[in-house]
């Protein structure tokens, strides 16, 4: 990996993608330091340590921030009205034949409208999230003076935000190395280091935390973020014949190739859909006047509370449940057996039609669920780790190193395309 960095950073037109990258990091990284206007700071830093939010849906979107949500900065809601308006436009392509053909048959132009749709419902999106903090922090008085100019300042702040970040997110798409907004989640979730050295060196220093305790933490983690490139990069190859055919008087097909179906399909996606239902209850709860001890409503809260066995448990079904739904979404085996079928191609052992779908269908339902396995392990890790270091803030979820590992990887073979093109174009010349 580093030796791909540095042989792209010797190229001179990937270098300047690169410097223009890093610029735009860095003009987010400022926007997310830069403080919504009207709202109490010491009051609103007390009041995220002292409510548990990171136990709720409000901790997930301040990891993916880099911590801007919980400083209430403009760029406080991230990319994530993006990401669900992305699940959105997904899910309603599954289900509306309008849009499925749009996107099956408009080709380039379908495409475009898509992404005109997906900004919209972006923006609207970041509103609505935007109107949901203000009434969070309104509830709480964190807000001076509290009146509809200043819901309208801290709202349209909040969204201008969610715009901009979208903006800067297709610049790096257009002009710089890798996927934009997959870019600056990157930098988000990197960019809480710092915190994590400090919540380290604070728990050696207070004795919470020993030596021998950080150097296994340390080894695990590397072991896992082996093991989430080793799947990452894995996958289940299908054996392609293509028949023989005579096209006027030359002869095509006779080749073999394979299909490649990776074992985790669903990325990311399962984890992101099973934290927000697991820590949905929680999330209500906090709405509302917490119960007195020894009452039933007290005592549920407590046992589905974050990190409680029956969460554990809940979370690990979700995930398992949601991958295979995420996967059902993204892969329809009768499609790919039509189009085997159209082109002469088949599976070796395996007549064209249903008996291909079938195997299809068998084969992504076993690698789904290792898949759907790796990334609950993944995923509970920290949790079952936090059971044995109680220092706040030093582990990233399973969530964090997924999409780190996962856009680093895929980053860097966007470096290896763009210089493998360049080769050929400057060998053609």
């Amino acid at each position: 990996m580093l030796q791909t960095v540095r042989n792209a950073w010797n190229i001179p037109e990937l270098r300047r993608k690169i410097l223009f990258t890093a610029f735009i990091l860095l003009i987010y990284r400022f926007g997310s330091a830069i403080w919504v206007p009207f709202i109490n700071r010491d009051l609103l830093a007390e009041f995220f340590s002292s409510s548990g939010l990171g136990d709720t849906i409000f901790g997930m979107f301040d990891m993916m921030s880099g911590g801007a949500f919980s400083q209430a900065t403009i760029f406080a809601m991230s990319i994530q009205p993006y990401i669900n308006a992305s699940i959105i436009m997904n899910l309603l392509t599954v289900g509306i034949p309008a849009l499925e053909r749009m996107v099956k048959e408009g080709g380039e132009d379908g495409k475009k409208k898509i992404a005109s749709i997906t900004r919209f419902v972006t923006v609207l999106l970041g509103i609505l999230m935007g109107i949901g903090y203000y009434a969070t922090l309104s509830t709480n008085n964190l807000v001076t003076p509290n009146n509809w100019f200043t819901a309208t300042v801290i709202v349209l702040t909040f969204t201008a935000g969610t715009a901009f970040i979208m903006w800067l997110g297709e610049q790096v798409t257009e002009f710089g190395i890798g996927n934009g907004i997959s870019i600056i989640l990157f930098a988000s979730i990197v960019s809480r280091g710092p915190s994590i050295v400090s919540a380290a060196y604070t728990g050696i220093s207070s004795g919470a935390l020993q030596w021998w305790q950080l150097i296994i933490i340390l080894a695990l983690a590397l072991v896992v973020v082996a093991f989430v490139v080793f799947i990452t990069q894995a996958e289940r190859r299908i054996p392609i014949q293509y028949a023989k055919r005579m096209v006027g008087r030359k002869m095509y097909g006779g080749q073999s190739t394979h299909l490649p179906l990776k074992v985790n399909m669903s990325g990311v996606m399962p984890i992101i859909f099973a934290q927000t239902f697991a820590s949905f209850p929680a999330t209500i709860a906090m709405f509302f006047r917490e119960p007195a001890p020894g009452t039933f409503m007290k005592g549920f809260l407590d046992a589905i509370k974050y990190g409680s066995t029956i969460y554990v448990v809940a979370y690990f079904l979700l995930i398992l449940g949601f991958s295979y739904f995420y996967t059902s979404i993204q892969f329809n085996p009768v499609e790919i057996a039509n189009n085997l079928k159209q082109n002469g191609g088949f599976i070796p052992g395996f007549r064209p039609g249903k008996p291909t779908s079938d195997f299809i269908s068998k084969v992504i339902n076993k690698i789904t669920l290792f898949g759907a396995l790796f990334l609950a392990i993944v995923a509970l890790m920290p949790i079952l780790m936090s059971r044995v270091v109680s220092v706040q803030g030093l582990a990233w979820g399973g969530t964090s190193v997924l999409i780190v590992v996962g856009v680093a990887l895929e980053t860097v073979k966007q470096m290896e395309q763009q210089m493998l093109m360049r080769h050929y174009k400057g060998f053609l010349e």
